[in-house]
């Protein structure tokens, strides 16, 4: 045998024996709430990873939610789209009509369609699906829930174990909790509801609360001047204005901050920042269903799963194998527990960990129980244009610039000229 066969016969062993080329995915993540989000991604990541060697995934933590959703973009019209994007929810419609995403639909069998795709909240799904096809997978989801300090309604002679049920009842209960200094200056308010960046998010909780809805289910048509809707910001004003929260434009990301340092005896925020109150309340605390008006409701919240275009069949199909894992009980439990976004399947609550924690921990289990009143959070096409008409006609009114309706009706008739050609 010659060195040159040898050589031959050697290089054909090696590569019999060498492993496959790795599929290499990038997968875009935002970070919207405290705590660990960020870790537990790639956590996660760096376990599939560990069990598909074949597979590589690069977790790109890449800011906000709307700065996840505008790379993301970028990349796509760029000719290089990242294979997986955790965006909002409600970016659905913006994907959908820039034409770059993939339903995940194609990637499933009709098995997998009823038991994984059919697995998950109704609820989680209405900003989830679009004419009969799946475009994205709850995954980060959430909705708000009302926090309250039970050392300060000890303290003011509330029941510490109750929330309040009701819109009326949180008034009340609020009056009770406000403390002033000796100048009369307020050092503890008894109700925050954030109001910037996004205020329509927890508004929608009060509209749903009043027993309205923003949009259809289409994201061709908006409700932003029902009598519901005028209703339930009249009623947000009102807080201040009775002096149960503080006045102006109040900080979201500030919100558990104020919390912990006993400013607002009561907080709205999302569920997603349960681990963080946990980590961080100097007091014990209760969690809640956002009082309503009328009834209970809230608005569904947080990020899907989305599919981007432009990727090879391969690539995607790895892509959707991941997502596939990454909701299955095991993996979505530990998401849960690490962030306390909310399990968005009911398989996942029946594992044994979450029982254990649930057990625990009641708290986490009222974001999930709220689902059975929550509505989807507004998205229509032009998403972010309309929700901005919305969010900028709520703080003129909250600033006392024009009344609720002078707001809600100018809002309406914006929204209205934006989509009238999506419902042509």
């Amino acid at each position: 045998m010659t060195f040159r066969s040898t050589l031959l016969g050697s290089l054909a062993l090696i590569g019999l024996s060498a492993p496959a080329w790795a599929i290499d995915l990038e997968f875009y993540f935002p970070v919207a709430v405290g705590g660990k989000p960020a870790e537990t991604v790639q956590a996660l990541t760096d376990k599939y990873m560990a069990a598909n060697p074949d597979v590589k995934i690069n977790a790109i933590y890449t800011g906000s939610y709307a700065d996840t959703t505008t790379k993301a973009i970028t990349a796509a019209r760029g000719g290089n789209a990242p294979q997986l994007v955790i965006s909002l929810s409600t970016d659905i419609y913006k994907f959908i009509d820039e034409d770059l995403i993939e339903p995940f639909d194609r990637f499933v069998t009709e098995a997998e369609k009823a038991d994984w795709i059919g697995g998950f909240y109704p609820s989680f799904m209405l900003n989830s699906q679009y004419e009969g096809q799946t475009w994205g997978i709850p995954f980060q989801r959430s909705t708000p829930v009302i926090y309250w300090n039970k050392t300060a309604f000890a303290e003011a002679g509330l029941d510490p174990e109750k929330a309040p049920a009701t819109w009326a009842e949180m008034v009340e209960i609020g009056q009770k909790l406000v403390q002033k200094d000796a100048a009369g200056n307020v050092t503890r308010w008894g109700v925050q509801i954030p109001s910037s960046g996004f205020p329509s998010w927890l508004w929608t909780g009060i509209v749903a609360g009043n027993g309205g809805t923003l949009q259809n289910d289409k994201g061709t048509e908006v409700f932003f001047n029902s009598p519901e809707a005028i209703g339930a910001l009249e009623a947000l004003i009102a807080l201040s204005r009775d002096g149960v929260m503080a006045p102006g434009i109040l900080d979201w990301g500030g919100t558990p901050k104020v919390f912990f340092e006993g400013q607002a005896a009561m907080i709205w925020t999302t569920t997603g920042n349960l681990t963080n109150v946990r980590a961080n309340a100097p007091f014990p605390f209760g969690v809640g269903f956002l009082p309503g008006l009328k009834q209970p409701g809230a608005p569904t919240g947080g990020g899907n799963f989305y599919l981007m275009k432009g990727s090879s069949e391969e690539e995607l199909k790895a892509a959707v194998d991941f997502v596939k894992w990454a909701t299955a009980p095991a993996q979505a439990a530990d998401w849960t527990i690490a962030t306390g976004y909310v399990a968005p399947r009911p398989d996942v609550w029946e594992t044994d960990v979450m029982k254990a924690y649930v057990a625990e921990f009641p708290q986490a289990a009222v974001a999930r129980d709220q689902l059975a009143h929550a509505v989807a959070e507004l998205s229509t096409f032009e998403g972010p244009k309309v929700t901005q008409i919305l969010n900028s006609a709520l703080e003129s009114a909250i600033t006392g610039q024009k009344t609720p309706k002078e707001a809600l009706d100018a809002a309406q008739a914006e929204a209205e000229a934006i989509l009238a050609p999506y419902r042509n």
